[in-house]
């Protein structure tokens, strides 16, 4: 193991370097800002060293080669089942496995998918074009011209970024365009008006781009136009977070919106007529358009809502007319429920729901002028998604799994009959394997549900290695479900799993989100802090057995666990974070999250950011469990500055650390099923080390 008095004295050496090359004065004030350059040498030089050390460590444990192996086979099981998105009376689905590492898309009849034996047809296979191109394509979807979705423009990314290359395919021919639509590497979007036609949303150039990243144009694009001189239908402000077109087809009618969105949370939604002019709907800021049903736009809200008459709440559900004069009660969630996910079909309505954190779904129609609403028959209960609604049609398929029972993927007919079409393998051995539900009160008193999954005889005993999971932010419920890694590697070795559902996620829709914004975000710290208390007070594990585990926002608030409560555990893993919260909103699209977190510019929201901010509470003199950062290089959403200087500032404070930073695999850190299945076993490898092998603290670990 290298010390992190070496580690850090190599960073002192690299900080003098920099003050050497005359670095700027904000580089002075923070000597680790170099760092920030994604691609510059010195920064991945940093970044090779510390894969290397670390890499080195996590490989070396006698555990590692069986928790890849395991990860691997599950990550690439040929078993697992094939996602299908319903089109018409086809199944399209794209896959990744050992033979196809960056994926093949393709197509099957629904009759043969459903008969469990896909007539597979080939679309498109990435590692041919990538291999053919040398390009490193990571395939980020397609959007296809409805009601024949045979042209498509495919996306495809350099390294799993969110930005993407799109270009127009043939699907019946299986090749790409000839001098078809094409736009170059950029955040975006298209939508199809007619085969000659897009409108579309990317970079223009210079100007045509928000502060967040994301294109503030919409643009008419016809066949053989330049884009640059296409016109231009809708223009956002620079401050926006984005501008987005998208289209809706039923009955034969194309639909055709542009959403801008001013925060992350509140937008303007702007329907076009065939002239391609806006006309801007009366929705609420916080609102979300979810589709057309019987000439009637349907959006949900995150805000109440008077209208014509009318008081909605926050959850709603609602349909307002095209000419935006009345509006609609479609569906009201109750104070335990919140709506997941919404579809639409041909001539209804999907919603999932939570109902007190367990899965329930409604189909919803429109009939005599009234929205009826009534229960998708479920096998039990547990996790419950929308798979794929059929936009042309009115069945779709589900998914349902829970933590002893592997998702299952269930085909509904338009006559709401139920069929199992498949289901994954059992990963692990699920015998003894049970799930309780219990409470902790917050700092403040609210009470906070948490799951604890693992072997009853585990939880029975006590005292075990027990690793807490949490987000809280964005309105993102967490649930609890199935997992083959986490009973493979965690379960069977007698470790508990714990999942908190903290505020400032959707476990309970808008209201439980919104009470930890800005200002309040403490709040969803401290009730994961009361969740870990409330573990180590029932005896289930000790600080010393309890790690921590996020990514992205939960990045974040494994970071204020690192530097607000390090006694409450031994092990802390950071995945994607962001940390250096006065800087978030200058890095990427950390602008367009002001909504959530507030604006470091403004003098009293910076005032209570920086109270929290992990990167600014570091302590040189505080005892840190050893934590381990992992990021990607190719992540254009949350910075890997954040990681990198996190550690470089720990480091240099003689603190130890492990730190993977993979050079491609966007926000998710992995591009493709074999590169997620290594990062799972080195998370698993160190949680394990920490945590069943006893902890290293950061301040033992450095002496």
């Amino acid at each position: 193991m290298v010390k992190a008095t070496l580690v850090a004295a190599s960073l002192a050496a690299a900080q003098g370097a920099a003050a050497q090359e005359g670095a700027p004065a904000a580089a002075q004030e923070d000597p680790f800002l170099w760092l920030e350059e994604i691609d510059g040498a010195r920064a991945l030089d940093w970044v090779r060293a510390q894969n290397a050390r670390s890499l080195a460590e996590l490989e070396g444990d006698a555990r590692f080669e069986a928790f890849h192996r395991a990860a691997l086979e599950i990550f690439t099981s040929e078993e697992r089942i094939p996602a299908p998105g319903l089109v018409g009376e086809t199944v399209r689905n794209f896959w990744q496995d050992g033979a196809h590492v960056r994926g093949i898309w393709r197509e099957a009849s629904l009759e043969s998918y459903l008969a469990g034996a896909p007539d597979w047809r080939l679309i498109l296979d990435i590692d041919a074009l990538a291999e053919a191109e040398g390009e490193n394509w990571v395939y980020k979807g397609a959007d296809c011209l409805a009601p024949a979705h045979d042209r498509c423009i495919v996306n495809l990314s350099r390294g799993g970024a969110d930005a993407a290359a799109r270009r127009e395919f043939l699907v019946s021919e299986g090749t790409f365009v000839e001098n078809g639509f094409s736009f170059a590497e950029s955040k975006g979007t298209t939508a199809w008006v007619d085969e000659d036609a897009l409108l579309v949303g990317v970079d223009f150039g210079e100007g045509t781009m928000t502060t967040s990243g994301y294109p503030r144009t919409t643009r008419l694009v016809r066949r053989g136009e330049d884009p640059a001189s296409a016109r231009v239908v809708f223009e956002g402000a620079k401050t926006d977070v984005g501008v987005w077109p998208y289209a809706i087809v039923r009955g034969g009618k194309t639909w055709l919106f542009v959403t801008r969105a001013l925060t992350f949370f509140e937008s303007e939604h702007y329907l076009l007529d065939d002239a391609f002019e806006e006309k801007k709907l009366p929705l609420p800021a916080k609102s979300n358009i979810q589709g057309v049903l019987d000439g009637f736009i349907v959006a949900s809200i995150q805000e109440d809502w008077a209208f014509a008459g009318r008081r909605f709440r926050a959850g709603d559900i609602v349909a307002i007319d095209p000419a935006g004069t009345k509006a609609e009660l479609v569906f009201s969630p109750n104070e335990h429920q919140a709506v997941g996910g919404v579809a639409a079909s041909e001539s209804a309505l999907f919603v999932q729901l939570l109902d007190n954190i367990v899965g329930k779904v409604k189909k919803i129609e429109r009939r005599g002028g009234k929205w009826r609403a009534r229960d998708v028959a479920l096998p039990g209960e547990g996790d419950v998604s929308l798979g794929s609604v059929n936009a042309h049609g009115d069945d779709l398929f589900l998914y349902f799994d829970s933590p002893t029972v592997p998702q299952t993927l269930f085909y509904v007919s338009a006559a709401g009959e139920r069929a199992r079409v498949k289901q994954n393998p059992a990963f692990f051995d699920a015998a003894g394997v049970v799930m309780r539900q219990h409470e902790a009160t917050s700092k403040n008193g609210t009470k906070v549900p948490y799951f604890v999954i693992g072997r009853e005889d585990v939880m029975e005993a006590g005292n075990a290695p027990t690793i807490q999971y949490g987000y809280g932010g964005f309105e993102v419920p967490v649930t609890p479900g199935y997992s083959g890694t986490i009973g493979k590697l965690w379960y069977e070795r007698g470790g508990l799993y714990v999942i908190a559902n903290i505020r400032g996620g959707g476990e309970f829709g808008p209201r439980w989100h919104q009470a930890a914004l800005k200002e309040n975000r403490q709040r969803a710290f401290d009730d994961f802090f009361a969740v870990s208390e409330d573990l180590i007070a029932r005896g289930l594990t000790s600080p010393q057995k309890l790690g921590a585990y996020g990514g992205s926002n939960g990045g974040l608030l494994m970071g204020v666990a690192l530097t607000q409560r390090p006694d409450l555990y031994g092990a802390i893993a950071i995945g994607v974070p962001l940390l250096d919260m006065l800087r978030f909103h200058k890095l990427l699209a950390g602008a367009s999250w002001m909504g959530e977190y507030g604006n470091p510019d403004i003098a009293e929201e910076r005032a209570y950011i920086e109270k929290y901010s992990p990167y600014q509470n570091l302590r040189p003199d505080a005892a840190y469990p050893r934590v381990f950062f992992f990021t990607s290089t190719r992540d254009d959403r949350v910075h890997p500055g954040h990681a990198r200087k996190m550690a470089a500032k720990m480091a240099a404070m003689g603190h130890d650390f492990l730190y993977y930073e993979n050079i491609e695999g966007g926000h998710g850190a992995a591009a493709n099923q074999k590169q997620a299945a290594y990062r799972t076993a080195l998370q698993y490898v160190y949680f394990a080390r920490q945590l069943m092998d006893g902890p290293a603290s950061s301040a033992s670990a450095g002496e």
